[in-house]
């Protein structure tokens, strides 16, 4: 219920004043039926402004530090993602990726959206980086489509950093629905959910129009961010 006071009441009509967004392809998400939609992932924005747009209700699967936040703060976030309908997904540790697959295909099999970044975090650059197999692995497995989605102009109202967004006008793009069913029983096939993935950036990027990094993004981040460590070392006190 509070989903759909967030949506129609209080969020959905503000984020649609102020980022007046364009959308186009909205006819591609299925009316009914399990699917998953998956889109490139520019801004903390991008987490509320998708889920306003599209009539049905849509579940992300998130990471688990927006749940566990300290003090007052953290419960209210906490509350928050929770009453939106996200999951929260554990990304340390080797079994990060089987705990968010079995979360997403619960989704699934109740027939219902499930929304995903393929990328796994969100681009620190505004590039699109290469996409983890995960999504690959739940598309084959529970034989849905997998519409793609382009968030455009997310990363200039609110770069990582940013807590308060720009007003600026954004754009959402959906694509035609990609079918794998021609994989059915290879998810677990190394070269199949590779080419799954990719055949899925590449519809992202053909919406989104972004300079495409074959990394991925974590990877990317953390080797810059250790290159700037060692060129402004720290004092010594």
């Amino acid at each position: 219920m509070f989903y759909y006071v967030l949506k129609y009441v209080v969020l959905g009509p503000l984020l649609r004043l102020f980022f007046r967004p364009v959308i186009k392809g909205t006819e591609h998400i299925p009316e009914d039926g399990a699917a998953i939609i998956a889109g490139n992932h520019l801004s903390f924005s991008d987490h509320f402004l998708m889920p306003a747009i599209i009539k049905r209700r849509i579940t992300f699967l998130a990471k688990a530090e927006y749940f566990t936040g300290p003090g007052v703060k953290g419960r209210l976030t906490a509350a928050f993602f929770h009453s939106i309908g996200q999951i929260p997904v554990d990304r340390s540790g080797k079994n990060a990726g089987q705990a968010a697959i079995h979360e997403g295909l619960g989704v699934l099999s109740r027939g219902e959206l499930l929304g995903i970044y393929p990328e796994g975090t969100r681009s620190h650059d505004g590039r699109l980086y290469k996409g983890k197999v995960g999504v690959a692995v739940m598309a084959i497995r529970a034989q849905v489509p997998v519409v793609p989605c382009a968030m455009v102009g997310t990363f200039e109202i609110q770069p990582p950093g940013k807590v308060v967004p720009r007003i600026k006008q954004v754009t959402i793009r959906f694509g035609e629905p990609l079918d794998f069913s021609r994989y059915a029983g290879l998810e677990n096939e190394k070269a199949a959910i590779r080419a799954v993935t990719d055949e899925i950036m590449y519809a992202i990027l053909g919406l989104s129009g972004q300079e495409y990094v074959d990394e991925y993004a974590a990877k990317v981040k953390a080797a810059e961010q250790a290159d700037s460590a060692g060129k402004f070392p720290k004092r010594q006190r």
